[in-house]
């Protein structure tokens, strides 16, 4: 009753409907929304306008060990109502000190028979029912050549839930770091629908939630439409970070590029042959012994100007770093972690040690402030020798990944700062080195540049720090195939900037499926080519003119949608809508979009459905809204909505459509740093609109001092329209509009240019 009180009056919104001994209703919104609680059984009930959304409740205590604790109180409620954001915190199911104690949770999702999210699993876009088989489990891993259609573990966790309906999007997030189990029962379950049934039964989802230790900390994000749920959900745990403009463009990885003689000789190639790239990548092998922050002195001794070398092309070098350090008295930065306390501790309170790439290692404890703080000025230009300003990073084996471990990962009871036990916080472990190779990044360059820092492994926030991927993949095309639901569940849970390795990183692709991998890697945010040490070289010109000319093709095709993609990140960025959208995003209301995880929505105007099968003459495409128009980006073909398109395809189609009403900015360059743009305005109802998003790509500027410009093109009564989208952002720059391409009109429009001040500069 107390905390009732207090909360009703802290935010008077809140309205105390009804009240009994057990129970008490409360409502906000004018009445809109109401939740019902009982305290003993512990349950909630979320309504809206009477319509039973939710309930929730705490597992039986049958179902854990004898540590659960029967007595259950609701410590925190809150409730936001501009966000619509329900949270709830119990207390009082805790990790005793002798060892874990597990929680859960029920909650049933009313109405609801599509759930989505709980990356990462190599696995269909929607969750299956596990009533037959074995729970989803969120426990980061080192899964090499990782199994397909499995609910196993992967590489990170984000234990956020999302359910849709076609009146209504719901996200349930399950902020818990330890290892997590979540059943799901869809009712009725596929083998019982019918006919009959589905006249009588409201379906239903029941989810329930399984943590090895910790507290119940759920937060209910009720939408109700997608967009609402992303930003709500990104105000918990951030926003994309907003990455340089070269991030966006390809990578060219591989464990290991030999020497710098090498290395420039694969930058050579893609000059030679006309292919735009703009990183190249450093495995382990650059290192003196996997010495990380060390360079091989035979085959790397000059690293400053190699990366000066690659700087005259406008490129970028990134390096390996992992979160293990090897056990070596002799070496200045592993005394310097061993004596400052940096090390993740035993039970008994001795150095942790394991194995792994260099053999013998010490994990740095990044949990630790003092530890991450530490770190980051490892990468400050005058410890970290050979590096500049040029050089970005790459966090892997961080889940943490320990070959002497059980499941290649750390040992349990190992012990964090404060005397955290690694059980609670291994989901984490990952993030935190992410967050503070960033902040190194970010310090080197005097907070003035943005990092590019990719990571394996991953947990709910790592959005606001750069990029992750799907990890160690194989050249299959099974593996094609399962990339593109990974990707789309990442966006999904808030993770935006994400992409599977082109080519598949174990094994030899045939070339087929190289150029089909590439096909669809442009068309995920994340670009790069990566393969292992044991399989052939794999550069695009290695593989006869046809296989070159079909690389070249798509990635200058992706470099030619690099102002679509910056202002799809921008978006991302401030208003948390992720790039690629399962087709139910954009169209909440066709039950047939729901399953859908071939093909996606490239933002809100794009519709991309890669090939993923061999040898195939002709391939389906749903193309979604009755009322839509939709037109072949190459044949300016035209196709109605609401219909399954049968297209034809050659080893060179990539299909992608682009929605009628909507303006796509295209760039005429082939590299990140050409940015003069074409627009392509699709109008068959004489209307369209789109956006484009400026600033100078790699500063903090845009954010510091609003140095941007955001221009919205707009088709409407014969008029096309180039005006400032908001009142902020001044940003001078040489950007022309070189063309416009309308299609679906009848005429000719007029064009008019709108200064920031409203005053119109050009007709």
């Amino acid at each position: 009753s107390k905390l009732l009180d207090l909360y009703c009056s802290s935010f008077g919104r809140l309205t105390v409907e009804k009240q009994t001994k057990d129970s008490v209703t409360l409502s906000w919104s004018s009445g809109f929304y109401q939740l019902r609680v009982w305290h003993s059984p512990f349950r909630m009930e979320i309504l809206c306008e009477q319509e039973l959304l939710s309930h929730f409740g705490v597992l039986c205590s049958h179902f854990y060990d004898h540590k659960l604790q029967a007595g259950v109180h609701l410590q925190s409620l809150i409730i936001k109502e501009q966000s619509v954001l329900l949270n709830f915190i119990l207390r009082d199911i805790c990790c005793a000190p002798s060892g874990p104690s597990s929680i859960g949770a029920d909650l049933c999702l009313h109405g609801f028979r599509h759930v989505y999210g709980l990356p990462q699993h190599a696995d269909n876009l929607q969750l299956r029912d596990t009533r037959d088989g074995e729970p989803y489990r969120l426990y980061n891993l080192d899964v090499f050549a990782y199994p397909l259609y499995s609910r196993l573990g992967l590489y990170g966790s984000v234990p956020l839930m999302v359910a849709h309906k076609p009146d209504r999007t719901l996200g349930v997030f399950w902020l818990n770091a330890s290892e997590t189990f979540i059943n799901i029962q869809y009712s009725p379950s596929d083998h019982q629908v019918t006919f009959v049934s589905v006249l009588r039964a409201e379906p239903q989802t029941d989810v329930h939630w399984l943590s090895e230790s910790g507290m119940i900390d759920c937060m209910v994000l009720l939408g109700p439409s997608p967009q609402q749920l992303f930003a709500q959900y990104a105000q918990l745990t951030g926003y994309q970070a907003l990455p340089p403009l070269f991030a966006l463009g390809y990578h060219q990885c591989r464990w290991n590029y030999i020497d710098e003689a090498d290395v420039k000789s694969v930058d050579a190639g893609f000059d030679r042959h006309s292919i735009p790239y703009d990183v190249i990548w450093l495995d382990i092998e650059h290192t003196d012994g996997k010495r990380y922050f060390t360079w091989d002195p035979v085959h790397f001794p000059e690293p400053a100007k190699l990366q000066q070398h690659l700087e005259k092309k406008n490129r970028k070098l990134v390096i390996i770093s992992d979160p293990h350090i090897k056990v070596d008295p002799s070496w200045s930065l592993y005394c310097e972690a061993r004596d400052g306390g940096h090390f993740v501790k035993d039970r008994e309170g001795q150095i942790f040690k394991g194995s792994c790439w260099p053999g013998e290692s010490s994990y740095l404890d990044f949990s630790s402030s003092a530890t991450r703080a530490w770190y980051s000025r490892c990468f400050s230009l005058d410890k970290y020798k050979g590096s500049t300003p040029l050089l970005f990073v790459w966090n892997d084996m961080n889940e943490p990944s320990v070959f002497s471990g059980p499941e290649l990962t750390m040992l349990k009871d190992a012990v964090h700062c404060g005397d955290w036990e690694h059980r609670d916080l291994h989901n984490l472990y990952g993030f935190y080195q992410h967050m503070a190779t960033v902040e190194g990044l970010i310090t080197r360059s005097g907070g003035l540049e943005r990092p590019f820092v990719l990571s394996r492994s991953f947990f709910a926030g790592s959005q606001r720090l750069g990029a992750v991927w799907t990890g160690d993949n194989v050249a299959n095309w099974e593996y094609l195939k399962i990339s593109v639901p990974m990707v789309l569940s990442l966006s999904l849970a808030g993770i935006a900037f994400c992409g599977a390795d082109v080519g598949g990183f174990i094994q030899d692709p045939e070339p087929e499926l190289l150029v089909r991998w590439y096909q669809a890697g442009a068309l995920q945010p994340f670009f790069r080519g990566h393969s292992a040490n044991v399989t052939n070289r794999r550069e695009p010109w290695l593989f006869g003119d046809e296989v070159t000319a079909a690389i070249r093709t798509v990635i200058q095709q992706r470099y030619s949608l690099l102002p679509y993609w910056y202002t799809l990140f921008h978006q991302a960025h401030t208003s948390a809508l992720p790039p690629l959208r399962p087709l139910w995003v954009e169209f909440p209301e066709e039950e047939s979009t729901f399953s859908v995880d071939s093909q996606y929505m490239l933002g809100g105007a794009l519709l991309a459905c890669p090939v993923t099968e061999p040898g195939i003459q002709e391939i389906k495409v749903l193309l979604p809204g009755s009322d839509d128009i939709w037109y072949d980006i190459h044949s300016a073909l035209v196709y109605k909505g609401g219909r399954t398109l049968s297209l034809p395809v050659t080893l060179d189609t990539v299909p992608v459509f682009q929605r009628g009403g909507s303006v796509v900015c295209r760039s005429v360059g082939s590299c990140s740093c050409t940015a003069d743009p074409d627009c392509n305005l699709l109008s068959p109802q004489g209307t369209a609109d789109g956006e484009l998003y400026l600033d100078d790509g790699h500063s903090f500027r845009y954010r510091d001092r609003k140095a941007f410009c955001l221009r919205r093109f707009s088709m409407l009564s014969g008029r096309l329209l180039c005006r400032p989208a908001g009142e902020e952002g001044t940003f001078d720059c040489n950007t022309v509009i070189q063309s416009v391409t309308l299609l679906g009109v009848k005429s000719k429009p007029s064009a008019v240019i709108v200064h920031a001040s409203g005053k119109e500069i050009w007709h």
